[in-house]
């Protein structure tokens, strides 16, 4: 038997202003099977900070990599 997915969670890489972020909550309305498209105001810190330092970190780390082959 598989899961079910019912949701998810998008993690942007900077907050946006509230007036700025229009553009972006209409292109999520319109993905396939959206009824709903509701801004998390910075209340989920530990998820949106957790997945944007391991970003960083990644980048760093490929940076890193990239210039200790020359």
């Amino acid at each position: 038997m598989t899961d079910r997915h019912a949701g998810y969670v998008v993690v942007l890489d900077d907050s946006l202003r509230e007036d700025d972020a229009q553009a972006t909550l209409n292109a999520l309305r319109q993905i396939k099977g959206v009824i709903a498209v509701e801004p998390v105001v910075d209340d989920a810190h530990a998820v949106i900070a957790r997945n944007r330092a391991y970003h960083d970190l990644e980048a760093r780390l490929w940076t890193a990599l990239r210039e200790g082959r020359g």
